[in-house]
């Protein structure tokens, strides 16, 4: 059973993304609402796969992508901004993410939990 973290200060968004997720069949969805505590919570579940926004308060998205792929190399990190500038994408998947998703166009949202959580 994949676990799905998503990560955002906005607990709309939180509540949004997870419902989207829970309807393509993927029932366990936790949440963190900053990156300190995406951070926590990542080394705690080790989640199959994250959502994780850039602008938060305390620890930003990428310095939590940073911090969690220093814990787990091979983790699977999708940043879900709303500023989906050219230096943040470029920054994020240099840091490590696997794809980002400027919010709230969740189109490939499908396909990327196929890619990543699919266990048959």
């Amino acid at each position: 059973m994949s676990t799905i973290l998503i990560v955002d200060d906005s607990r709309f968004m939180r509540g949004y993304l997870k419902r989207m997720i829970q309807q393509y069949g993927y029932p366990d969805v936790i949440e963190a609402a900053d990156g300190q505590e995406a951070i926590n919570v990542y080394k705690y579940c080790n989640p199959t796969i994250v959502f994780l926004d850039i602008t938060m308060p305390n620890v930003d998205g990428l310095t939590a992508l940073e911090k969690i792929i220093e814990f787990n190399p091979n983790a699977k990190v999708v940043m879900c901004s709303a500023i989906g500038t050219e230096f943040n994408v470029v920054e994020a998947l240099k840091l490590g993410a696997t794809n980002f998703i400027v919010k709230p166009n969740f189109g490939s949202l499908a396909d990327i939990l196929e890619k990543h959580c699919h266990t048959n």
